[in-house]
């Protein structure tokens, strides 16, 4: 008779065995996929799931979870696979319909369409930089509200293109430097890529790499089927608590395939129905498709409940600490929840008509403002804090073994902070990153997987056009505006003034998804109504700022700092009576976000652009795009300038006086 424990290893290789016959079967099912990493990291999948990770399947989002990153997403079927087996909600029929239209079960993990998928993780890498942001979030609401209510690690496993991917380097430098512990990540060092080996174009000594962003490094060689020796290394890295753990695993892809391990083919393309027989039959397992023994769907929904008991002494101990320190968990579920505590819009600022106020001093000033009563507010810039309006004045920074500021300094690392900022909003915080309106062509993936994925993540680009002056072109964002708004879920506001700064930042706390704000760096005019009418009008979109006098001639329709330009250009225009002597009617129209005002009925777009009515815009950015509103539009659709900011702006026809030559003319052209 075999001893329990051999008993016990036996059944543990026939679950193990499970996972990998589902990984093969809805690949081949779709003939599309990757299996060969789900097979080979079976093992690695079901330690994590059975003897490592705290979980509770049938509450996902139990906020002191253990988070689980495959940044890795190609291999979605391992991920998929044991979502279905621990009881997480998926379905057999989910599995089956791997890779089809409207599955919840899509090439690549997407938050939001099946319970337990923590992130997005399609581009290579993403997933590395979000899982330190995780962890970040952990480490922060952790330091602030105490262990009672977090305390849990993050786990991912990522690959050779995750570690080749820029945004990595990013991310782990960062969490090397802040020594976030409970951060563990699995590389999965199978030296295969879609090309071939990859030593064709990858040789970096990864130990000593990681080592010297002052990672914890555990080298565990050929251990991928040895779910013990796999264990111990997950152990020893999270005891360690000072310093993020890299966990090194030789593993060989598409095993046990007698044709293809350890090849391309296995990293990328299904097995073929003959190979898929052939490999069940060395594992054991018969050749029905999607076989799941009942034994083994209730091993693994065991171990998808373990974590219940847990769950539910958090829910005691934060049930206790609402009667007990009333105002700690009310600004810790404000955190969780993403929003202001009650009655936080009485602390948004307003400033008078007149005042010149850059746009990004007010953000800064706002931000100030609002720590209090926001409380997953946590702000920053890359290495342009100051200059970026998301300086803190005051506020404690996040520093090495110091986590519980609001304050934190990125670096110059532009897309490993978009892409942790999306872990860290959601981990639970309310993130703000500020760097150059120019430099989010190196954030774009990270703000397309915000935008994909509804986090709520706040991008603070300021520097917003030409007005920035000496820096010149390299410096001059022209086509971004056009460019981010074409990207579907990217809520952009570009604000006139301060007014409208502090209503950009009551619609991104109210609201789901991702914001961008882009802001000033030069001082602008606070323009009068504003302090009135941004309230009801911002959140629309557009709203009218100026009113004709009389009947209706012609709309002047401005963003950002050129709304101040069409204010002074309106002035010129019915100063200069025309039409028989009659002042023309003119109405200025601010329009800080084309996305809100898209959402609006069409009564309330008509109102505010009456059809049949001759308009005019006004924006310091490429053309392309506005024929949808305007008739007509001031705008650059070339490279700027090196020179001081009003030179540029004048240069290339900023001015109430070009704006209200450009307005005769449409005029002119509308009545020919």
């Amino acid at each position: 008779m075999p001893s329990a424990a051999t008993a016990n290893q036996e059944f543990e290789q026939r679950a193990i065995n499970v996972i990998r016959g589902l990984a093969m079967d809805a690949v081949q099912k779709a003939n599309s996929g990757h299996p060969g990493t789900p097979m080979a990291l079976a093992p690695l999948a079901h330690v994590l799931w059975t003897r490592i990770m705290k979980y509770d399947a049938s509450d996902p989002g139990w906020p002191d979870r253990d988070r689980f990153v495959l940044s890795a997403g190609h291999a979605s079927m391992l991920l998929y696979a044991m979502l279905y087996l621990t009881g997480y909600g998926l379905t057999l029929d989910d599995l089956r319909d791997f890779r089809q239209l409207h599955s919840r079960t899509p090439g690549h993990p997407e938050r939001g369409h099946a319970p337990g998928v923590e992130l997005t993780t399609g581009p290579l890498g993403q997933g590395f930089g979000n899982g330190v942001g995780l962890a970040l979030a952990e480490a922060n609401l952790r330091a602030r509200f105490g262990p009672d209510l977090t305390d849990h690690h993050v786990f991912a496993i990522c690959s050779d293109g995750d570690l080749e991917e820029g945004v990595s380097h990013e991310s782990a430098s960062l969490a090397g430097h802040l020594g976030l512990g409970r951060l563990v990540y699995v590389y999965d060092d199978n030296h295969i890529s879609i090309d071939g080996p990859t030593e064709l174009a990858y040789s970096d000594d990864v130990p000593k790499r990681f080592a010297g962003y002052g990672w914890h490094v555990v080298s565990l060689g050929e251990v991928a089927n040895d779910c013990d020796a796999l264990e111990a290394g997950l152990r020893e890295a999270m005891a360690e608590a000072e310093r993020p753990s890299l966990v090194i695993l030789r593993s060989h892809i598409g095993w046990p395939s007698p044709k293809y391990t350890d090849t391309a083919h296995a990293h990328g393309s299904p097995l073929g129905a003959d190979e898929v027989a052939a490999v069940k039959e060395i594992l054991g397992l018969p050749a029905d498709e999607f076989w799941v023994p009942d034994d083994v769907l209730s091993y693994y929904g065991t171990a998808g409940a373990r974590g219940a008991a847990e769950r539910e002494a958090w829910r005691e101990r934060h049930r206790k600490l609402t009667e007990s320190e009333t105002e700690l968990v009310t600004a810790y579920d404000a955190c969780i929840e993403q929003r202001g505590v009650p009655g936080w819009e009485a602390k948004l600022r307003s400033w008078p008509a007149g005042e010149q106020v850059a746009t990004r001093a007010a953000c800064a000033d706002l931000l100030d403002a609002l720590l209090d009563v926001v409380p997953g507010l946590i702000a920053g810039g890359a290495d342009l804090t100051g200059n970026t309006g998301t300086e803190l004045k005051g506020a404690p920074v996040i520093a090495t073994h110091e986590f519980g500021g609001r304050q934190i300094h990125w670096g110059v690392r532009e897309h490993g902070m978009g892409s942790m900022m999306n872990g860290m909003a959601a981990g639970g915080t309310l993130p703000a990153g500020g760097t150059f309106f120019v430099f989010s062509d190196y954030m774009r993936p990270a703000v397309r997987l915000a935008a994909l994925s509804r986090y709520k993540t706040a991008f603070v680009w300021s520097h917003d056009s030409v007005g920035l002056g000496e820096d010149g072109p390299t410096h001059q964002p022209i086509e971004h505006l056009a460019s981010l708004r074409a990207m579907p879920g990217l809520r952009l506001i570009r604000p006139a003034d301060a007014n409208e700064v502090a209503h950009a930042w009551r619609v991104h706390i109210d609201s789901e998804g991702p914001t961008a704000i882009v802001l000033t760096r030069q001082k602008i005019p606070v323009l009068a109504g504003t302090a009135e009418r941004a309230p009801d009008g911002l959140p629309r979109g557009a709203y009218t700022l100026v009113d004709e006098d009389g009947p209706l001639d012609l709309v002047l329709i401005g963003t950002g700092s050129e709304v101040a330009v069409c204010v002074g250009a309106r002035e010129l225009l019915v100063g200069n009576p025309s039409d028989g002597g009659r002042a023309l009617g003119v109405r200025v129209v601010s329009m800080p976000s084309w996305d809100l005002f898209a959402g609006q009925g069409r009564q309330y777009r008509d109102a505010v652009l009456p059809p049949g009515v001759p308009r005019l815009a006004v924006e310091a950015g490429a053309s392309l795009g506005w024929s949808r509103y305007a008739d007509d539009v001031v705008a650059i659709d070339r490279f700027g300038l090196s020179a001081p900011g009003e030179q540029v702006l004048a240069e290339l026809g900023f001015t109430p006086d070009n704006v209200a030559g450009r307005a005769r003319e449409l005029l002119a052209r509308a009545s020919a």
